[in-house]
């Protein structure tokens, strides 16, 4: 078992040797470290992990979280991760989601509050997925006044100035409860 300082990014081992472990990640030819602290070499199990004095969560494949979104682009939306598997985390770790596929014009605007599953870590990136009918918009606000929204089958109305907008919306929005949820 060897030792060594290490910044996000920084090279520990290939992926013809070692596997990417705890706060590590596979870039398709090397495992790289995802936060700053000390590189870990488990010879025995051929694992590569990166030991963290704090507490930073990457979610894995098939986790559920919970964040905001942050940025919107074309066919892809930017989220800042909050919850993972309902317990909260303060790592500042983003993912991205496709949107592509959904037929909605739109599927979340910046500052709604998502529900998404982890398909995916490809190239140093966490990808997210948002087609499962419990994943989707948990929390949103009339983009034209601010005011809060109801829900209209699968579109959001104001309450204020009776603006209606199309969401992918979750099965469970509206509930203020949606911090519980787990895995199943």
């Amino acid at each position: 078992m060897s030792e060594s300082k290490t910044f996000p990014g920084d090279r520990i081992a290939s992926i013809e040797e070692y596997e990417a472990g705890r706060n590590t990640f596979d870039d398709g030819s090397d495992v790289r470290a995802a936060v700053i602290g000390t590189a870990e070499i488990d010879k025995k199990q051929r694992l590569a992990h990166v030991n963290y004095p704090g507490d930073v969560s990457i979610p894995k494949v098939g986790d559920l979280v919970i964040g905001t979104v942050a940025a919107v682009m074309g066919s892809m939306i930017a989220v800042s991760i909050d919850y993972i598997n309902g317990k909260q985390k303060n790592s500042h770790v983003e993912c991205i989601c496709s949107t592509r596929n959904l037929r909605k014009r739109t599927v979340a605007l910046v500052n709604d509050t998502v529900c998404l599953r982890i398909i995916s870590h490809l190239n140093g990136t966490i990808h997210a997925g948002i087609k499962e009918p419990q994943l989707g918009v948990l929390f949103t606000k009339c983009v034209k006044c601010g005011e809060k929204v109801i829900q209209m089958r699968d579109a959001v109305k104001c309450t204020g100035c009776s603006w209606i907008d199309d969401r992918k919306l979750s099965t469970d929005f509206g509930n203020s409860d949606f911090i519980k949820l787990s895995v199943e």
